[in-house]
């Protein structure tokens, strides 16, 4: 099968063209391909890599829409279910000249979050490296987490890398404290973990960097990476047994849509594994197109292919050595 395998829930955004207006006065939307997993398996394929989604989506237009455009990225949809009983997952999202758009979610009892993890059963990881996990999937529902669990067992029987970006949703889980609890614990499982350096402060009380990655490392012995996302400013590195570092992020001229971007981040780091390069320069990847996200309106537009970003390098002087 595919090198690179992820599991959540593919959605629809409709994303407003007006410019700085509520929502709820919003008049034209324009559609999108969404959804955090979905946006790291498509940065992934677009990277060259073999790709697959493990995934449910209702038999609706939405649905039909998702599945057309995956198959066309090349992604592998041998994984994806059609429930004709649920429908597909979608989302609102704002247009603003600066700041975070406001976003409003339709999902609650989507196909994604009735996915039956019996399912998994037939999923084939013989040839993945890399399966990555985010915290979004497991908050969807109790099946969702199930499900989750049971791919990352059957993912470390295989000794695969896993990759795990908590992605807080705090609105889809049921208390604060849960969310907290239950991140932390799938963390363990992470070979690699990447947190947000907000995300360090809700979930363990802290958004020091180094204290975020000791955090992590050792809570589990499974995590041998974290890094420390630390928006426009970068990321911060600790290997296990290694000294730390900081990778400086790249200037971006205007900033037209921060959602994405966290998910690039992730593209970056699984793509250049993949390729067998050190993590440091995997941080760079994931940095450069965490910037490039940010310049384009969709929630995964902006990820480059190869030539894309070989240019983007180019154009920024700071290839540092990469080879792409």
């Amino acid at each position: 099968m595919s090198e690179f395998l992820t599991i959540g829930e593919p959605m629809v955004v409709l994303a407003s063209q007006d410019i700085n207006q509520e929502l709820a006065d919003v008049s034209h939307f324009n559609r999108f391909l969404a959804g955090a997993e979905l946006n790291v398996a498509t940065g992934v394929r677009r990277l060259g890599h073999s790709t697959s989604f493990v995934s449910a989506i209702g038999n609706d237009p939405f649905g039909q829409y998702i599945l057309d455009a995956i198959r066309l990225s090349g992604i592998d949809t041998t994984h994806i279910k059609i429930n004709s009983k649920l429908w597909t997952g979608f989302y609102l999202k704002q247009r603003v000249s600066h700041g975070d758009p406001q976003t409003y979610y339709f999902r609650k009892n989507s196909a994604a979050a009735n996915y039956d993890k019996e399912n998994l059963a037939h999923v084939d990881l013989t040839d993945t490296r890399i399966t990555h996990i985010s915290g979004i999937f497991a908050a969807l529902s109790p099946q969702s987490l199930a499900a989750t669990k049971e791919l990352i067992a059957k993912v470390e029987n295989e000794n695969c890398v896993i990759t795990f970006d908590p992605n807080l949703r705090p609105s889809l889980w049921q208390s604060e404290n849960t969310m907290i609890a239950t991140t932390n614990e799938l963390a363990k499982h992470g070979t690699v973990v990447m947190p947000g350096i907000h995300e360090g402060q809700i979930l363990m009380g802290s958004d020091d960097p180094v204290d975020i990655a000791n955090f992590y490392l050792n809570q589990s012995s499974i995590t041998q990476t974290v890094v420390v996302k630390l928006g426009p400013d970068g990321a911060f590195v600790k290997e296990r047994n290694r000294p730390a570092y900081t990778v400086a992020g790249f200037h971006v001229n205007s900033v037209i849509d921060t959602v994405g971007a966290g998910d690039g981040f992730a593209v970056g780091i699984i793509s250049a594994l993949l390729e067998g390069k050190e993590i440091k320069e995997a941080v760079k990847r994931a940095c450069a197109i965490g910037a490039l996200a940010v310049e384009s309106r969709g929630d995964n537009d902006g990820y480059p292919t190869r030539n894309e970003l070989k240019r983007f390098y180019e154009k920024n002087n700071r290839q540092v050595g990469e080879k792409i």
